[in-house]
Parts: structure tokens; sequence; C-alpha cells
């Protein structure tokens, strides 16, 4: 039986925005209530739930840029590790039997994109970031923790893409650069971190439609189960900056900012989707070329508005 009352924290984020039209669309029955208040704040968490007593939760909330997890570790890990633990012990305490659909990401399995082939599920856990490192204990946590009292499904999406994203990301700090250069208000100056690297992306769009079907078919699914969510596609940065250019018809210099570089740098990440797939009847639906259009519209938009 699909969810009728589903808790979500993280709605107002990038992926949230997307995810209440993605479920509007799936579930038209469904209500999709937030959790509005601190994460951090355990009593509040689970005060929320009980008020709430959701068939269903999904969690979205976290401190996702790599760069502000690495500025603030503590913050990261209490957001991202104990937030997490505390809205799995409200559920379990309050509701107990409620499904959690937990967000993860792909960034978690770290190391092992060493070898350079597509990961699947079985793929070990090995950040190479706070960020990484706070996703990949949230997961396990979880998968210790699934059981009767709380059915959990993980998903590990990769890359997203999309308008509405913070420039706290490579291709939205692309755009965001373009559409200033582009509306001419900075110079025709480019700062850019490594371009070399291979990442799989997909548009935010298509990744909201795969919580949305996660949610509809949450019940159907194996307690602990793991998806990833990719398109198996390496895209390399430098191409995204040269098409996001071609787009906006402007050939400014580039210039390496050491302030955007990561040491850590893997040369290509790339995910294996094929049980998403199997399980979810989901694939990645967005041509590519639509999603660039998207985000240097966006942000040719918010630079014109001054909202960036």
């Amino acid at each position: 039986m699909p969810p009728r009352r589903i808790l979500a924290t993280g709605l107002t984020g990038f992926s949230g925005r997307h995810l209440q039209p993605a479920v509007a669309s799936i579930l038209p029955d469904a209500e999709l209530v937030p959790l509005d208040c601190d994460l951090t704040d355990a009593d509040a968490v689970a005060a929320r739930v009980r008020d709430v007593r959701p068939d269903a939760c999904i969690h979205l909330a976290a401190i996702a840029a790599i760069g502000a997890a690495g500025s603030d570790p503590a913050m990261a890990w209490r957001v991202n590790l104990h937030g997490t633990l505390a809205l799995a012990d409200a559920l379990v305490r309050c509701v107990p039997g409620a499904a959690l659909v937990h967000v993860s990401s792909g960034d978690a399995y770290g190391r092992s994109f060493t070898g350079g082939i597509p990961l699947d599920e079985r793929a070990a856990l090995a950040p190479m970031n706070v960020y990484g490192a706070t996703k990949a204990a949230a997961d396990l946590a979880l998968g210790a923790i699934a059981g009767p009292a709380l059915h959990v499904v993980r998903l590990r999406p990769f890359n997203q893409a999309g308008p509405g994203q913070s420039d706290a990301f490579a291709l939205p700090a692309f755009a965001h650069q373009v559409a200033m250069i582009a509306r001419g208000l900075h110079p025709p100056v480019l700062q850019v971190g490594n371009l070399d690297p291979e990442r799989d992306f997909l548009d935010v769009r298509d990744v909201a439609r795969a919580y949305a079907l996660t949610l509809a078919r949450v019940r159907t699914l194996p307690n602990g189960t793991i998806l990833n969510l990719a398109s198996g596609t390496p895209r390399r940065i430098g191409a995204l900056l040269d098409d996001l250019l071609a787009l906006a018809g402007i050939t400014p210099a580039i210039e390496a900012d050491p302030a955007r570089m990561r040491p850590s740098d893997i040369p290509r990440a790339i995910g294996d989707a094929s049980r998403a797939r199997a399980l979810l009847d989901w694939a990645p639906e967005i041509a590519w070329d639509r999603t660039l259009a998207d985000v240097l519209d966006d942000w040719m938009q918010r630079v014109g508005s001054g909202n960036t």
C-alpha cells in the first residue's frame, strides 16, 4: 500500500523543491509534510514526528556541499549523521513500523572509484572527504537499524544538476560566472578548478522522480535495500564548461583558481543503476542538453534579477 502521509526533510533545498511536483505526479493522493524544525534538535524532531505520525519519511536534509562540510566538519557530522540518527530514533519510538527513504550519496564510494569502472551497490564505501564520510556513516548506521520497527531504503544518487542549485557545485559555479560575463557584469575571465575529472551527472528532476517512485514502492522493496541513482555516462568537467560557453556564445579567458582545486579528486566516478532500473522501473529521461540549457537559463535569470 503506497504511503498516504509522508514526512519530508529538506523540502526547501535543491532536491526538495523538485520532489514536490514529482510526488504530486506519482502519488497524487499522498500528503507531503515538511519536517519544519532543527534536525539537530532530537526533542523537536521527535515532537514533529509524533505530531505528523507519517506512514513514510524521506530524508533529504544535509550539509550537501563538499566544501561546506569540509569547512565545518562538526556541523556536517551533527546534521548528516546525528540528525539522521535522531530522525530514525523518533520514527522507531513514535511510529514503529514506518518506512524511511534515506538519501545518501554516491560520493560515499570515494576511493572505490579508483578502478575507473561503474560501481554498483556492492562496492565498498570508502569516502575521501568529510561529506562522503558523514553520508557513509549514516548509510551504514541505518542499515544496522533496519528491522521490524523501521523499514529502510537507502538511495545513493550521483551528481545532480538542474535549475535552482547553489553555486557551491561545479556546474552551477560555471553557469553563474558565464551568466555574469554574458550580461556584461563581470570581466571576460572565468575561474575554474580541475577540469579533467569525469563525473556521472543526472538531472535533479529525474532524481526527484526516482525518489517519488521509491516512496510509491517502498513497502515492496526489501528492508535495507540500497539503490544507486546514476546515468552510467562519464562527463568531463571541462566539456561541461565548453558546452555552457557555446550556449552563451562567449569565449572568456579561463584561469585556474587554486581555491577550487581538490587534492583528493579522482579521475573518474561513474555509477551503475541497473538495480534501480529493475526495481523502480526508472531510468533518466531528461536529455543532458536540456539540463545544461535550463541551468544556464536559471542563472541568466538570477543574475538579471540580482537574486544570486
